[in-house]
C-alpha cells in the first residue's frame, strides 16, 4: 500500500512537471492582430497626408501666379513665403525650402553725403526728395594800387575788400526706377543769393568803407541723370554704378544780368566796380557728368566714394550787358572742366539711424577766353569735409541731413542739406 501511494505521487508531480510550460506558454501568447481596423487607420492618415500635399501645391501654384502678375520684382516675397504651407502641413525645420533664397543685388543703403545717392530705385517705384540747402562764404582781398620804392613803402593805395555770400537752394527731385538696375532722376532747383561787398581804401585820409548789396533769386539750372547699376555685389565684392548726369541752362544767365560798369569791365578804361548788380542763378553754360561709384560693404560699415568730371560746353559771341542798356563783347567762352573724386564710410547704429563721414574735392581748371586763359585765372581746389545722419520715419520716408566744413580757401565755409525722400 504505501510503494502504491509512493508511486501514485510521482506520477502525479511529473504529470505537473511536464504540463507546466504548456499552461505558461498559453498565457504569455498575445490575441491575434486586427488587421482590418489597422488598415483602415492607415488609409486614413494617408487621405489626410494626401490632402495636406494638395493645398500645398495650390499654396504654390497662387503664389507662382502672383509672381507672374507682379513682375520679377516680387521674387523676393515668393522666396520668404516658399515652403510656409497653411496649418494643415506638417511644420518645416528651419531655414530654406526648395530652392535657397535669391541674394539681395542690391547695394546696402548709408546716410547720403554727396549729390549722388548710392541706392538705386527700384522697378516700378517713384521717389519725391524735397530738398533745402544752405551755404556761406566769405573772402577777404587786398589789392595794392601803386608802387613800392622799398618793400617796406608803398606809394599809392590800399583797396581791401570784404566779400559775404550767403546762399539758400530749394529743390525738388524726382526718382522712379526703370529697372532693378537702371533709375531716372531729374531735378529743379530754386535759388536765393545774397553777397555783399565791404571795401575801404586805407592811406587815403580817411578810412571809410563802402557797402554794396546784391542779390538774385529765380529758378536754378534744372538736372537730367541717369544711373546703371554694372554688377551683382555682395558682402566681399564691391557694387558699381555708373552715373550721367546733364545740366541745362534755365537759371538766369551771369551774361544777362546787368553789370556796374559803364562801357568796359575788363581790360583798359574800366570804369564802375566790376560787381553784377542783380546776382545770377545759373552757370550760363550746358553741362554733361560722367561719374563712376562704387560702395563695399565691410559689416558692419559702408565704404562708398565716387570720380566724376564735369564738362562744361564753350559758347561763341558772348557779350555782357552793361549799365546804360550797353553790351561788352567778349566772345568765345569756355569754363574749365572739373575733376571730383570723395570717398565716405557709413555706419548704421540701429534699424532706423545711421550716420556717415566723407570728404569730397573738386579741382576746377581756368576759364578761356578766345582759346586762352583769361587774366588772373588759376586752378581751383575745393576741399569739404562732410557729416551725415539719416533717420527712417517711416516705412516709405526717411529725413537725411549732412553738415559740410569748407577746408580750402576758396570752398564755403559752411554747408547745411536737409533732404526728405518719399517713396511711392
Amino acid at each position: 500500500m504505501q510503494q502504491f501511494l509512493v508511486s501514485s505521487l510521482r506520477s502525479a508531480g511529473l504529470s505537473a512537471l511536464l504540463l507546466s510550460p504548456v499552461a505558461h506558454a498559453r498565457q504569455q501568447d498575445p490575441a491575434p492582430p486586427d488587421l482590418p481596423t489597422e488598415l483602415k487607420i492607415m488609409k486614413e492618415q494617408l487621405a489626410t497626408q494626401r490632402q495636406a500635399l494638395e493645398t500645398l501645391a495650390r499654396d504654390v501654384e497662387a503664389q507662382r501666379a502672383r509672381q507672374a502678375d507682379s513682375g520679377p520684382g516680387s521674387a523676393e516675397q515668393l522666396d520668404a513665403q516658399r515652403g510656409t504651407g497653411n496649418g494643415q502641413a506638417q511644420e518645416a525645420p528651419a531655414g530654406a525650402v526648395g530652392r535657397p533664397p535669391r541674394r539681395d543685388s542690391r547695394p546696402p543703403a548709408v546716410a547720403p553725403l554727396f549729390e549722388q545717392p548710392g541706392v538705386l530705385t527700384p522697378r516700378g517705384k517713384l521717389v519725391i526728395e524735397p530738398a533745402l540747402q544752405f551755404g556761406y562764404s566769405s573772402s577777404n582781398r587786398v589789392a595794392l594800387v601803386g608802387y613800392t620804392v622799398i618793400p617796406a613803402l608803398l606809394i599809392g593805395l590800399v583797396d581791401v575788400r570784404e566779400v559775404k555770400r550767403n546762399t539758400v537752394t530749394a529743390a525738388l527731385t524726382a526718382r522712379t526706377g526703370l529697372s532693378n538696375r537702371l533709375e531716372v532722376e531729374l531735378k529743379v532747383p530754386y535759388v536765393y543769393r545774397s553777397d555783399t561787398a565791404v571795401s575801404r581804401e586805407l592811406f587815403t585820409g580817411t578810412a571809410v568803407e563802402r557797402v554794396f548789396d546784391t542779390s538774385g533769386r529765380t529758378i536754378g539750372d534744372a538736372e537730367l541723370a541717369l544711373r546703371y547699376q554694372l554688377n551683382d555685389g555682395g558682402a566681399d565684392s564691391a557694387y558699381f554704378i555708373g552715373g550721367l548726369r546733364v545740366k541745362s541752362r534755365t537759371g538766369r544767365d551771369p551774361f544777362s544780368v546787368v553789370t556796374d560798369c559803364t562801357r568796359r569791365c575788363l581790360g583798359e578804361n574800366v570804369s564802375g566796380t566790376g560787381l553784377p548788380l542783380e546776382l545770377p542763378t545759373g552757370s550760363g553754360f550746358y553741362s554733361v557728368q560722367p561719374s563712376l561709384t562704387w560702395l563695399f560693404p565691410s559689416d558692419p560699415a559702408v565704404f562708398f566714394g565716387s570720380i566724376s568730371y564735369l564738362h562744361n560746353i564753350k559758347r561763341n559771341e558772348v557779350s555782357r550787358l552793361v549799365l546804360a542798356g550797353e553790351r561788352e563783347f567778349l566772345g568765345e567762352i569756355k569754363p574749365g572742366g572739373v575733376i571730383g573724386f570723395n570717398f565716405g564710410i557709413g555706419l548704421a547704429l540701429n534699424d532706423k539711424a545711421s550716420f556717415s563721414l566723407g570728404y569730397d574735392h573738386s579741382s576746377i581748371a581756368r576759364t578761356r577766353q578766345g582759346g586762352q586763359p583769361v587774366p588772373g585765372a588759376v586752378r581751383t581746389q575745393l576741399g569739404t569735409l562732410l557729416l551725415g545722419y539719416s533717420y527712417r520715419l517711416s516705412e516709405k520716408r526717411t529725413l537725411n541731413v549732412s553738415v559740410g566744413a569748407g577746408l580750402t580757401r576758396d570752398t564755403p565755409d559752411v554747408s547745411l542739406t536737409v533732404r526728405i525722400p518719399t517713396t511711392f
